[in-house]
């Protein structure tokens, strides 16, 4: 490899049209000054291959491409433009496995409750390619991310459109203000190279290690924060009944990708809290069928179709729907309310959109309404999920 070779990085999500149908072009212009130009597959799919090679038949298997990336991204030769934001909640990640395995992949599936080794083991490889995998890798080396000339000068000419707000706007965000991750928040600078060990002390005094080693060097500042459920439920179900009172769209806004331990754990609870007698009554039910609330309400609906009791508990759903506070929609049209999916709503997209439309989120009716915006997890975006969670699920 020439230190002038272009390596083009392929996607499966979003810009996948875009992908695609721009390589020609660049290895057309490339080719007048003999640039050659590679590729390598880093897209969710290609993640998963390449984690699981052992699984796999020979003709099957790909190599890291992202790691390979990476360690190219550390040298001073390389150069790296404006990074696909490749990005997988669990649903999606689940979803890739199944298609995968259609065909003829023999992939294991994702243990939500890995209770042995051998699933913790595999659990923890699909946890290296979930949430923003790619972001945190290759960023660390020379990224250059600034906008062309001709990009901000056309945002200049052709602003994004502002709705029209009004004094009489009920649209507003909750945040718990304390016992989160912001006030909670301590950092602290290490005396000298080493490692920390990340525990969890309970009440009763039982101790669980989280994390045996993280490597740490002199002059380096460790952050940590937690989030308490207890005052999460307790923030959350005042929120809920807050919006019925109001009369307001209820909608959550999280990051379930990049803080991918995290948020779909408070996506869970949310979920919860919007559907507090179903999960009373129905909770271990569904539990025991593998579908969790951190998946979001359409991994269960779905699953409900092959429970024995799955029209009891979709006509449970149904009735703390009409009952509650009126949902905010992805898509009203299909019925794809804010909690389906944790990685629908990016809180980073999803608090500006609404901004620029008067303040208000689409409704089950199709028509555009206030809305209580509730933002449990206030923490700077910058900061690196290490892989550990500060939220704890019971």
């Amino acid at each position: 490899m020439t230190d002038s070779t272009i390596i083009y990085t392929y996607t499966d999500e979003a810009p996948a049209l875009a992908t695609h149908s721009f390589l020609p072009v660049i290895q057309a212009y490339a080719s007048q000054a003999g640039v050659p130009v590679t590729t390598r597959d880093i897209s969710l799919a290609g993640r998963i291959i390449a984690h699981f090679p052992e699984y796999l038949n020979e003709d099957q298997r790909i190599p890291d491409a992202l790691a390979e990336l990476g360690d190219l991204a550390k040298t001073p030769e390389a150069n790296i433009v404006k990074l696909p934001n490749i990005s997988a909640s669990i649903p999606q990640l689940k979803a890739a496995v199944a298609e995968l395995q259609g065909k003829g992949y023999a992939l294991p599936d994702y243990p939500d409750d890995p209770k042995t080794d051998e699933e913790r083991e595999i659990r923890a490889r699909y946890d290296k390619v979930k949430g923003s995998a790619v972001n945190p890798v290759l960023r660390e080396g020379n990224s250059d991310r600034r906008a062309p000339a001709s990009v901000k000068n056309y945002a200049k000419t052709h602003p994004h459109r502002m709705g029209a707000w009004t004094p009489e706007s009920k649209t507003n965000v909750a945040t718990m203000g304390e016992n989160d991750f912001r006030s909670t928040e301590k950092s602290v600078v290490i005396a000298e190279d080493g490692a920390l060990k990340i525990e969890l002390v309970a009440e009763d005094g039982t101790t669980t290690v989280l994390k045996e080693s993280v490597p740490v060097l002199k002059d380096e500042v460790v952050d940590a924060s937690v989030m308490h459920v207890a005052e999460l439920e307790q923030f959350l179900a005042a929120q809920v009944a807050r919006a019925k009172q109001e009369g307001v769209l209820f909608s959550v806004h999280l990051k379930a990708t990049m803080m991918k331990v995290s948020d779909p754990i408070i996506f869970g609870h949310v979920v919860r809290a919007f559907f507090p007698k179903t999960f009373a009554k129905y909770g271990e039910t569904l539990k025991a069928a593998g579908l969790t609330p951190n998946d979001g309400l359409g991994g269960i609906l779905k699953g409900l179709e092959n429970l024995p009791e799955g029209a009891e508990i979709k006509a449970s759903f149904d009735a703390e729907l009409a009952e509650g506070p009126a949902l905010a929609m992805v898509d009203s049209d299909k019925g794809i309310t804010n909690l389906h999916v944790p990685s629908d709503v990016i809180v980073d997209a999803s608090m500006p959109a609404m901004i620029r439309t008067s303040g208000h989120m689409w409704g089950p009716d199709g028509q555009e309404a206030d809305t209580l915006a509730v933002i449990p997890a206030v923490l700077d975006d910058g900061l690196v999920d290490t892989g550990v969670g500060g939220v704890r699920d019971d």
